[in-house]
């Protein structure tokens, strides 16, 4: 006699159970159906348009010094945006989750602001603001600090655009998790650095990390906002978003391609790395 395994008697009363919507069989077709036309189709035709290069010169164009740089500034820059905001965007959702004061509707609503307001305003507002006769860049200025015009500034504009993301991927987590489990580990005599490492970290991990690759992914393929504070300096402020645009105002299509094929191959890779660590991190929770 045979012994079912517990989780695939799970999955087959969960099959079986009742739902709103039509069968697994329609929706599943319909899944594929609308992920081929909107995101499949498109991403081929960039794939075929660059394979009319040939190797020889899809590596001169994808992999030339130029681009090389715009790859390592938009992947560095939407890395360390995406770590700060990791940071300040827990803090943030812990603001907004664990206190209530006056204006909490106000300071919720202006973190969507980012999603909200077009990013070529939001580009021309921080340009402003940093460059060397800014309201703050006056001030940096004298300090040697310089932010408009160099990696620091594009990474002040991904993080202003990035941070909506973290905090709307962990809020709802730190909601569900209640105080309860706080006050639990504190009557076991743990202090509150190890309530945060040893209870809720491990609760928000996984939340915290998806809400770092949204905003990763936002920071590497980010046009508006930082082409103005960015000073667009080939091999030294040129993004890689920029670079294909340059590319497709001189025609040259198939080398536009080339780039935002390397782009992708590499943005799919890392965000493959961050879900797997995050599907490791949930299994550990569990």
């Amino acid at each position: 006699m045979s012994i079912s395994h517990p989780r695939s008697l799970a999955r087959a009363r969960t099959w079986r159970q009742p739902s709103v919507l039509p069968g697994f069989g329609l929706t599943f077709g319909f899944t594929l159906a609308w992920l081929t036309l909107i995101v499949l189709i498109p991403l081929a035709t960039i794939f075929f348009k660059s394979a009319g290069l040939g190797w020889t010169d899809f590596v001169a164009v994808g992999f030339s010094d130029r681009a090389l740089a715009a790859y390592r500034l938009s992947f560095g820059t939407a890395a360390a945006a995406g770590l700060i905001n990791a940071v300040f965007g827990l803090l943030v959702a812990w603001v907004l989750v664990r206190y209530d004061f006056a204006g909490k509707k106000v300071v919720s609503a202006l973190v969507d602001l980012p999603f909200a307001l077009p990013t070529a305003v939001a580009g021309i507002a921080l340009t402003a603001l940093y460059a060397p006769t800014g309201w703050v860049g006056q001030f940096l200025d004298p300090l040697g600090i310089k932010v408009a015009f160099t990696a620091l500034g594009i990474t002040v504009a991904l993080v202003f655009i990035g941070l909506p993301f973290v905090v709307r991927s962990v809020e709802p987590v730190l909601a569900d998790l209640g105080k309860d489990v706080e006050e639990a580990a504190a009557t076991l005599g743990a202090n509150r650095l190890q309530t945060f490492n040893r209870v809720i970290l491990p609760a928000i991990g996984p939340a915290l990390l998806t809400g770092f690759a949204l905003a990763f992914a936002r920071g590497v393929g980010e046009y508006g906002s930082v082409i103005f504070i960015s000073g667009n300096m080939p091999g030294k402020t040129e993004i890689a978003p920029l670079l294909i645009v340059t590319q497709l105002e001189q025609y040259n299509y198939a080398g536009a391609t080339a780039i935002a094929t390397v782009m992708m191959l590499a943005s799919f890779a890392i965000l493959l790395l961050i879900n797997l660590i995050q599907a490791r991190a949930r299994g550990r929770a569990i």
